[in-house]
Order: structure tokens, then C-alpha cells, then sequence
């Protein structure tokens, strides 16, 4: 004896009424459909389906109450209701008062002599809710993964380009686990071939125990850092290095930092940096490095030409926010942003030299906190024969749409009514600018505009330009 059958019998002795009830009581939503597919009656279990229109949807054919990818499953739960076979589950998007789509899991069977069908439908708004923030959830982890694989490239990057030598170690076992290129050169060693080998084989036995003595004297004292100690490698360099502790997570490690002492003579493999120097002063690109107050600590040739000084040496000590385009608003989105993402690609502007010429720039930028003194990179490439290409090639299309929209409305509007709508259309196209120049930053934005951020996030939602972010009143 199938299901079907057993059910049957055990069903015997129930009425219409009765059946009905149980239907009503087991399924969020019951549909009877005639043989055509028309809703003829509808059942609602649940108080939270009450912005569903299904009052509506009587005399209606169900598949014009749902959303159009969910229309070939209605037929085919139709087309499948029957007793001959198990119940088919789908998912279904039931359309709703409000224009919004509820997700509902229906199973349909054939009751009645002249082929009605009953669609039982269970609720899967709380699956849909685990799902979404089952999504967010592995979205904000891949952010995650996406930021510390950054912040591991820029950890990297600093570490085997600075000049002095360091070497990291693992607290307990006195033993190499980093090393970066300029401790091979000072040690004559591949830094590869220095990892796990113990920090008292790379130098002078007298001064490998001087140094132990230090490391043991660091551990029990309140200090995070030793004092300086000269000491000699086992290829007899002379060097000055401190050690400092810190943890990463469980575990202790400690940093040794390396120089040469005051008067020592610099290893052979000084002289290919003077090659680099010269590359960068040379560069067809403007190269500029400032402190963290904007003020110029050098500026190759080509940013010289730019700003139409002779010598890179008369900007030293200038701050850059004097030849940029918009005087005391780029720099300081500039800054904003390396404050919040330590990078700045391709910011749009003008070099504004001192005789009054102007040439269209793209600026990247990035924020070196490491270091003895932090400081700012800024790389000013010339766009100006590429923006006159392109000028050439198309015009702005939202400036055209946006004259063509006013042209229709003369003769139709009132001059007062255009003005006002004009001016409605340009403080729009400013904010829209602001915006895209300040890369969506909207304390930049606003400040560029010279508006407060409240006023800001009101025109925001004056001109439907996107939601904003709550604002913080402290």
C-alpha cells in the first residue's frame, strides 16, 4: 500500500470542512485553482502575509500573480498535479501589495471531479534572511581576505625596500624567520638561505654573546626596546643595531634594527642607488615627496618644468598646494584620502606654474609612515594632449542631455521656472563632480563645495544621488 493509499483510508472519515481546516492550519498559503489555472479561492495562515494582495488574486490566472521568472514554474506545478507521482516542491516569487516579491515554497495536488488543483505554499522569507546574511556574511570575509592581502603586500613592500638592515626572530628560539635584502648585503648571504639559523652564528663570537646578554636583559625589563650596542658581524662589518619585542598574536618576536656606525664607509652596494636617484630625477613624470604637512622635500626635474622654476631645489621646502589647480581644496582631499586608504590613483587636476601656465595632470599618490620622518609620494603625470584627444573625439554627453532637456522646455515653462530648474541642474552636475573627484568621499566633497556635510547629505537626497552614511554627531 503506497502513501496515497494509506492516506486515504486514514482520511476516511473526514469532511470538507474538516480537510479544508487542516490545509488552512498547515500551509502559510493555500491556493484552488480550477483546470484553466485560475485562482479560485485563496487560504492565508499566517498574520505576516497580510501585505500579500491576495484578495486579489481570485478570478485571476496564477501565473499573472507572480513574477515573470517564476511563471514557467506555476505551469509546471499545474501541469504536474496529480496523483500519480510525489509532490514537486518550487520556489516561487508571489507579487505583493507593496511591488515587492515574497518568496513561498509551493507543492501542488489535484482535488476534486473536475481537475481543481490545491497549492500549499510554505513561507521562505526566514530562509531568504539566513541566505542574505549568509551572503553578507562571505562577502564582509572576502573585504577581509581582500585587506589583509594588501596590507600583507605593503608590509612586504617596505620591508625589502628599505635601506637598513633588520632581521626578525622568534623570541623562543633565538632563530631567523625574516630577513630582508639589505641584511643579506651587510651579512654577505642570501636573506633565503639566513631563515632559521640562530642570530648568534651571524656574528663575532664576543659580540654574539653581548648580544644575547641584551636580548635576556630586554625580556625581564619594562621596556619594549634596547639600547644601542656596536657590535661586529662574523664577516667583521661593524654595525649599531637596536632590539626591540613585541607580540603577534600568541607569540613573541623580536626586531632587530641595523646600521652602519656614524664614520663607517657604505658596502659596495650603495653605489646602484645613486643609479636609482638619477633615474627618478630624469623621469618623464613629476615626482614629488612631501611631508606629512604637504611642505616639498625634493622634486625631480620634471615636476620643476611643470611648475616653470629652474631648478628643483627652489621648490624645496614650498608646500605642493601652491601649484595645484584648486588652491586649498586638492591637497586637502588628496590627504584625506591617504589618511584613510594610504593610496590615491589617478586624481584629476592642473599644475598651475608660476607664470601663470596650466597643464592637466593625473596624480597618484601614497603615505610612507615608516621610516625616520613619514612622508607623502606624489607621481604628476601630463594628460594634457590625451584630455584634448578625447575632447576631439566625443562630446560630455550629460552636459548635451542636460541643454537639450532645458531647449524643451521654452515656450512651455515660464523663463522664472527655467532659471530656478537651471540652477536646480548646475548645483546637481557640482555635486555629481565633487564627487567623482573625490572618489564618493563625501567630507571632501562637501569641503571642496564648501558646504557643511548636513547640507551636503541634503541635497544628496534632494537629488535621489544615493543614500548616505549616518552622521556621527560628535
Amino acid at each position: 500500500m503506497n502513501r496515497a493509499t494509506h492516506l486515504k483510508h486514514s482520511f476516511a472519515g473526514f469532511g470538507p470542512a474538516d480537510t479544508a481546516s487542516l490545509i488552512a492550519a498547515a500551509a502559510d498559503v493555500a491556493l484552488v485553482v480550477d483546470s484553466g489555472g485560475v485562482i479560485r479561492d485563496v487560504s492565508i495562515g499566517s498574520q505576516e502575509f497580510a501585505g500579500l494582495a491576495h484578495n486579489d488574486w481570485i478570478g485571476r490566472p496564477w501565473a499573472e500573480t507572480v513574477t515573470s521568472e517564476s511563471r514557467p514554474k506555476v505551469e509546471a506545478l499545474l501541469k504536474g498535479a496529480s496523483g500519480q507521482v510525489e509532490p514537486q516542491w518550487r520556489h516561487i516569487n508571489q507579487s505583493s501589495i507593496e511591488g515587492n516579491s515574497v518568496p513561498i515554497l509551493y507543492s501542488t495536488i489535484q482535488a476534486g471531479p473536475k481537475g481543481q488543483v490545491v497549492a500549499i505554499g510554505r513561507d521562505l522569507r526566514q530562509f531568504a534572511a539566513v541566505q542574505q546574511r549568509l551572503v553578507a556574511a562571505q562577502q564582509s570575509m572576502q573585504r577581509d581576505y581582500v585587506r589583509l592581502r594588501q596590507t600583507e603586500t605593503r608590509y612586504r613592500m617596505l620591508f625589502e625596500s628599505i635601506s637598513e638592515p633588520v632581521l626578525i626572530l622568534d623570541a623562543g628560539t633565538l632563530k631567523i624567520i625574516e630577513a630582508n635584502p639589505a641584511s643579506g648585503e651587510l651579512f654577505a648571504e642570501s636573506p633565503k638561505r639566513m631563515l632559521g639559523r640562530l642570530i648568534g652564528d651571524c656574528f663575532d663570537p664576543s659580540a654574539s654573546n653581548e648580544l644575547l646578554a641584551t636580548i635576556d636583559g630586554l625580556k625581564g625589563a619594562r621596556q619594549s626596546q634596547s639600547s644601542p650596542l656596536i657590535v661586529r658581524t662574523a664577516n667583521q662589518r661593524s654595525v649599531e643595531l637596536t632590539v626591540s619585542a613585541f607580540r603577534v598574536d600568541n607569540d613573541s618576536v623580536l626586531l632587530i634594527n641595523m646600521a652602519l656606525p656614524s664614520g663607517a664607509t657604505a658596502a659596495p652596494n650603495d653605489v646602484p642607488r645613486q643609479s636609482l636617484l638619477a633615474a627618478i630625477e630624469r623621469a618623464p613624470d613629476g615626482l614629488v615627496v612631501t611631508d606629512t604637512s604637504g611642505r616639498v622635500l625634493y622634486a625631480n626635474h620634471s615636476f620643476a618644468e611643470m611648475a616653470q622654476f629652474d631648478t628643483s631645489e627652489q621648490l624645496t621646502g614650498e608646500s605642493l598646494d601652491r601649484w595645484l589647480g584648486r588652491s586649498g581644496v586638492d591637497l586637502g582631499v588628496l590627504m584625506a584620502n591617504l589618511r584613510q586608504n594610504d593610496a590615491v590613483r589617478l586624481f584629476p587636476t592642473v599644475i598651475r606654474g608660476r607664470f601663470g601656465a596650466e597643464t592637466s595632470v593625473e596624480i597618484s599618490a601614497a603615505s610612507v609612515p615608516n621610516g625616520k620622518q613619514s612622508c607623502l609620494g606624489f607621481t604628476i603625470r601630463d594628460v594634457g594632449r590625451r584630455l584634448q584627444t578625447e575632447s576631439r573625439g566625443s562630446d560630455n554627453p550629460g552636459l548635451s542631455r542636460a541643454v537639450a532637456q532645458l531647449a524643451e522646455l521654452v515656450g512651455r515653462v515660464p523663463l522664472k521656472d527655467i532659471v530656478g530648474q537651471t540652477t536646480d541642474l548646475i548645483e546637481q552636475m557640482c555635486i555629481e563632480a565633487a564627487l567623482q573627484l573625490t572618489r564618493d568621499n563625501r567630507a571632501a566633497a562637501a569641503e571642496m563645495l564648501g558646504l557643511s556635510r548636513q547640507s551636503l547629505y541634503v541635497k544628496l537626497r534632494r537629488y535621489g544621488l544615493g543614500e548616505h552614511p549616518a552622521e556621527n554627531p560628535n
